[in-house]
Order: structure tokens, then sequence, then C-alpha cells
């Protein structure tokens, strides 16, 4: 697929599974892989809050080098280990995203590739012709 733009972090399992943090088609849809609270190969402090707060800011970076940024954001995907972290998780959505609004949704799954992870999040992004730079 020609105008295809891909972008790596060099996330711990990007090389080994094969995928890209980002992809963005033509037409100016931008797509985000599951993105965690790992950082450097460490997962970052904090609780659930904490690492979503990462996690959606490690989508964020990626959508910058796509020249995007939240105001764009259209969908997320906030994936959980438990039904306590959903307030905590759904406060750090709000923080960053109240004034979007995207479409969202917040699955319960029974867990992620490192015990340590509580949150991961996918996030999509649109600028279609015309959209702002």
């Amino acid at each position: 697929m020609t105008g295809v733009r891909r972008i790596a972090s060099d996330g711990p399992w990007e090389e080994s599974f094969g995928y890209s943090r980002a992809v963005q088609l033509p037409g100016g849809l931008a797509l985000v892989s599951g993105c965690t609270a790992v950082v450097d190969g460490q997962i970052s402090e904090g609780g659930p809050y904490e690492q979503a707060v990462t996690a959606f800011g490690v989508a964020l970076d990626a959508l910058a080098e796509l020249g995007l940024g939240a105001a764009d954001v259209v969908r997320t995907r906030m994936y959980i280990t438990h039904a306590r972290d959903v307030d905590d998780v759904g406060r750090a959505h709000k923080e960053l995203f109240d004034a979007v609004r995207p479409a969202a949704s917040m699955i319960i799954v029974s867990g992620f590739v490192d015990p340590g992870l509580v949150v991961e999040v996918e996030v999509e992004a649109y600028r279609g012709e015309g959209g702002a730079a």
C-alpha cells in the first residue's frame, strides 16, 4: 500500500512481534498500537491513573511524529485488568481528551504481557484534507 507511513518507537515488543507503534494511512487516518506505561524498557512508577497518563503520552508522542495531536483523536480504547481501576483511568482520559470527546471504550481484560501492567491504550486520530496542521 503506497502512501502508508509507519512509526517505530523501539518498544520492547515491536521487533519481536513485528508491528509498528503507529501507522498513518493516505487520507489522514492514523492508528496507534496498544501503548502501555513501559518507557525505556521499564514500567513507569505509579498506579492505574499514572500508568494511563504514561500510556496515553506514549500514544500522543507517536501521533506527534505524524504531525497529529490530542485534538485530532477520534477514538480511544482503554484496556484495564480490574474494574476498580475504571475511575482512575477514566480521570486520566478526561484530563487529556475532555475538550475533544473521542469515541471511547474501556474493556476489562485478564492481563497483559507483563503482570506489572494494569493499563493499555489504543488511539486513532484523523485529520482529513484541509485540517489544521
